[in-house]
């Protein structure tokens, strides 16, 4: 075993502190990595303070990790010391069932292992993320992270970037499509930049008037402001596919009703409470309400490449480990633009 630093939450009323805490030896099939930087996703606020319920403590949150491959083992093949390498939200599964098995591990029958507040393969262990200064995973669950890409832009692509490119992918989105991204945050903010390396033709939903720019710089070509009912009503009828990024609670109807026939809407943000839909706002138009949740691992390769090839990081803002609670609030006030990234070299 091996001394780490980190930060962790003891509880869900106190604030993260710094803690250190034991990883595992690297093993034969094992990559240790030096973590540089890890993003803060607004699910480390849900579990940290345990607004989903389940949580274990003392918690290590983070699955946005980048870091350098320091040691591997006798049996790894695909990286060597010195290697940029990330970790995204699983660090392993039952590899043997249905899901598994068609690389959407995300999905696995048995329950994924996740990078944290769950357990390793034997059930026991329990997990610690990215706030750390190290983290040892097995090979098969290590991403590369392509060299062009800045390490601290790039970590936040291991959950915001699968989580906006899999349902892009998956519902065929490219050029000729008119594509709707609901709310420009963390989330919202990769899927305008995938959406328009795709091709698409993307137009950003949001609350804040005051976004309208960085959402055009991002790749939108169009914007709208989700409180003015008319300009939602002139757009009745013209999506392909909308991506909805929002936690908040909202009416999802208003934004079914602006898909074509055949479209759909998914949604990837997870409000704290359950939304009323009408019955016709699917019916007239055979309109599809979807859901997804990141990626398999040999997707979130797929989208690391992608990003690779066409120079995508998340915009972010890098801090000390020191500054961890005030991102948290300054997170839930959305004053971010659009990712927290700690520097772990910092613990």
């Amino acid at each position: 075993m091996s001394i780490v630093k980190g930060y962790a939450v003891a509880a869900a009323n106190q604030p993260l502190a710094p803690w250190t805490f034991e990883r595992r030896e690297v093993g034969p099939k094992d990559v240790r990595i030096e973590i540089l930087y890890c993003g803060i996703c607004h699910s480390d606020i849900h579990q940290a303070r345990d607004e989903w319920g389940g949580s274990s403590f003392p918690m290590v949150p983070g699955h946005e990790i980048v870091g350098r491959v320091s040691k591997v083992g006798s049996q790894v093949t695909r990286f060597k010391t010195g290697d940029l390498a990330g970790v995204g939200c699983m660090v392993d599964s039952c590899r043997s069932c249905s899901p598994c098995q068609s690389h959407l591990e995300q999905f696995c029958e048995k329950g994924a292992h996740f990078t944290y507040n769950g357990t390793e393969k034997d059930g026991v262990t329990v997990t610690q993320g990215g706030y750390s200064s190290a983290i040892v995973v097995n090979e098969d669950f290590t991403l590369k992270v392509p060299a062009n890409l800045d390490p601290a832009g790039a970590a936040p692509l291991l959950c915001a970037g699968i989580t906006t490119y899999s349902p892009l992918k998956h519902w065929k989105v490219g050029p000729g499509q008119k594509v709707g991204i609901v709310g420009l945050g963390g989330l919202g903010h990769m899927g305008v930049k995938i959406a328009a390396a795709l091709g698409a033709d993307v137009t950003v939903f949001s609350t804040s008037a005051a976004k309208e720019k960085d959402a055009r710089r991002l790749g939108a070509r169009n914007f709208v402001v989700t409180t003015n009912p008319e300009a939602l009503q002139a757009l009745a009828g013209q999506f392909h596919f909308i991506l909805n990024t929002v936690s908040a609670p909202q009416d999802l109807n208003q934004f079914l009703a602006l898909l074509r026939i055949d479209g759909t809407m998914t949604l990837v943000g997870a409000p704290p409470k359950g939304t009323e839909v009408s019955a016709f706002s699917l019916i007239f138009g055979r309109r599809s309400l979807a859901g997804s949740l990141i990626g398999g691992i040999a997707e979130t390769q797929e989208m690391l490449d992608f990003c690779g090839k066409h120079g995508i990081t998340s915009d972010v803002e890098v801090i000390a480990p020191g500054q961890i609670n005030e991102a948290y609030e300054r997170t839930l006030r959305s004053d971010v633009r659009y990712r927290f990234v700690i520097d772990c070299s910092r613990f």
